[in-house]
Parts: C-alpha cells; structure tokens; sequence
C-alpha cells in the first residue's frame, strides 16, 4: 500500500463509499502479511517511497511465485523479481503472466514515467548483466535510463565519444570491473551524482570485485557514491532516492 491509495480508503471511509470492516481487512495487511515461510512487507512504500522487491536467490521457485502473487494482489506499484534463474522465471511466469523480463529480471506494473535523465555507463561488455539489473529497477520506477556500454579507460576515445550527452544526464551509473577506474574518471566530469557500481569482472588480483571496490572508494573525483559488488539492483535504488528528495524539495 503506498500514499495514494491509503489516501483514497480514508476518503472511502469519511465518504461512506468504503465500510469500515472493507477498510480493516485492507489495513489487516499493513505492515505485513505472513505467508509462513515469508513476510512481505506491503508497509516499505509508505516509509521508503518503493515498494519492497523479490531477491530470488535461495527462494525455491514456488515460493518466489507465491510472494509475485500476494504483491500483484494486495500490494501497489512496480513489483520486480531479481536474479531468477530459469527455473524460477519460469514457474513465476507461469503463475503470473504479463511480466517484462529483462535478463534474470522480471518486472510486473512499472511506475508512470518520469522526465529525469539517468545514464548508465558499463567500463565493459562483461559488466552487462549488472547493467541489465540496474537498468530494470530503474524502470520499474518510471525512469528509462540510456546506456552506454563497452566506454572503459583502456580505449579513453570510446568514453571522450559519448561524454557530451553523459554530462546532460541527472545522474549517473558507473559500473566497472577490473580496477575501477571509470567511476574516477567520470566522477570527475560530471556534476551530477555519480553512483559507482564494482563488479566482479577481473583477472587473479580483481580478487572477484574487491580491487574495483577499493579503488572506488578511494576515488579522488569529489562525491562518488559506492555501492556492493555487482548491486546493479542498490545503485539504482540510490538514483531513484536522489531523484524523489529532489522533486520533493524542488
């Protein structure tokens, strides 16, 4: 349940359009309703402005299907499964159909769009799936990001080639493996916020994402905002934060 359509029942109810005994079964669900083996919390809109998302891994796949269910019924906005291998895409799928899938994502009711302009930037082909899952999230919000993919710091020119319309941009993902460069180099362009994003792409000393993660964070470029290796999913968590505090003050 999110603002608006908790506004609306307490209208129903003032109006006498909405029983109360129709509210409180509503209201029952709030903060969460108990599936036994999960808990969803159909409270998180209401405090955090997003609704809570499914985490694939380690759920069995009727489970994820179970939990797609009770929020496409009894929850508001975007619902978005992360990470789903094919057996659970498939079962959800099954059980929920309609969904958009993008990668090991699926996404079901995206927000209305929105006007921001949000760029993701990959350092390498390799990084795509990150890419893929920062970018649904993104979506399931209302924001359609632009890539620009394979613009790492081995090859500067390819970066140099699209920089003008990164600079436009409201905020910025940087996602890179290796040593992380990119997010410096960027970071160092751009006013606008950067949130960079390590990957585990890598040879032996990458240590699977740790060197890239180390290296963000000791970025000399002012700002930069770093999440977890390979949390495509948290970066753009961030932005859409960053984008609602700023509307909400503007």
């Amino acid at each position: 349940m999110d603002e608006q359509r908790l506004r609306v029942l307490l209208d129903g109810i003032r109006d006498r359009t909405v029983t109360p005994d129709a509210a409180l079964a509503d209201l029952r669900r709030l903060p969460f309703a108990d599936l036994g083996h999960t808990k969803i919390d159909h409270h998180r809109a209401l405090r955090q402005g997003m609704p809570e998302a499914v985490y694939a891994p380690g759920k069995t796949p009727e489970q994820c299907a179970e939990i797609v269910a009770e929020l496409l019924e009894h929850g508001t906005g975007p619902v978005l499964l992360t990470r789903g291998d094919p057996i659970q895409i498939a079962t959800v799928v099954a059980a929920n159909p309609g969904a958009a899938q993008v990668g090991a994502s699926l996404l079901w009711r995206s927000a209305v769009p929105r006007p921001d302009r949000v760029a993701i930037c990959t350092a390498g082909t390799a990084d795509g799936s990150v890419a893929d899952e920062c970018m649904v999230t993104l979506k399931a919000h209302g924001v359609a990001a632009r890539r620009f993919d394979d613009v790492g710091v081995a090859g500067l020119h390819r970066l140099l080639a699209v920089l003008d319309d990164i600079v436009l941009a409201d905020a910025v993902v940087v996602i890179a493996g290796m040593e992380g460069a990119l997010a410096s180099v960027i970071g160092g362009l751009t006013a606008a916020p950067v949130i960079a994003v390590p990957t585990s792409v890598g040879y032996g000393a990458g240590l699977e994402g740790v060197t890239a993660l180390l290296a963000m964070h000791a970025s000399c470029a002012s700002g930069i905002t770093v999440v977890g290796i390979d949390n495509g999913f948290g970066a753009a968590c961030a932005i859409v934060r960053l984008l609602g505090r700023a509307q909400r003050d503007g």
